[in-house]
């Protein structure tokens, strides 16, 4: 089977990686190339772990799972309306992605993969962001890289956010964005 025309079948993009890796920024860009929805896992958030990281504590699993399972009910709702769209979502751990994909053969996942001193930087330079820069080593910490059998599309954070863009398109073969939301059997 062609890879291009099986990724036709894509319904929902998790773009993910560490605080600072350009999550936002991507997801909302290919969103807006693809003429796709756009939601960014931080608005799903409760508002405790907004407070908590905004004091400098790193969230644990207890404070996750509802948020996971808040992005996973986003991502249920999108494929059954059969729309398409694209999340951020930092997505760290396996377990999560588990909770964000599992067994979702038309959700394709994106890793924003850049260096400590690289993403630092950004985040240093980001103003009124919940996430401070003393969580980044905690962000890399709990980094478990995507595996094969999570068919990643690795992406690195280096190139200008627009090339970045074009790189996921074309690596996920959509050449007609406009085509596939033509035609709702194309998933």
């Amino acid at each position: 089977m062609d890879a291009r025309a099986s990724s036709n079948n894509v319904a929902v993009v998790v773009v993910m990686g560490v605080s600072g890796s350009g999550k936002s920024t991507i997801a909302a860009m290919l969103a807006h190339r693809l003429h796709w929805i756009y939601e960014d896992g931080d608005w799903l958030h409760p508002k405790s772990n907004i407070e908590k990281m905004h004091h400098g504590e790193p969230l644990n699993d207890a404070d996750r799972w509802p948020w996971l399972h808040a992005i996973a009910d986003w991502i249920d709702a999108t494929r059954a309306s059969g729309k398409h769209g694209v999340v951020a979502c930092s997505a760290l751990r396996r377990a999560y992605r588990d909770i964000l994909i599992g067994e979702r053969k038309d959700v394709r996942l994106v890793f924003l993969k850049g260096e400590h001193n690289l993403i630092a930087q950004r985040v240093s330079a980001r103003a009124d962001h919940f996430m401070p820069p003393e969580l980044l080593d905690s962000q890399f910490s709990a980094l478990e890289s995507p595996q094969a059998d999570e068919r990643p599309i690795v992406v690195s954070v280096v190139p200008h956010p627009r090339e970045i863009v074009e790189t996921i398109v074309e690596k996920l073969g959509i050449d007609d964005p406009a085509a596939i939301d033509a035609n709702p059997s194309s998933r």
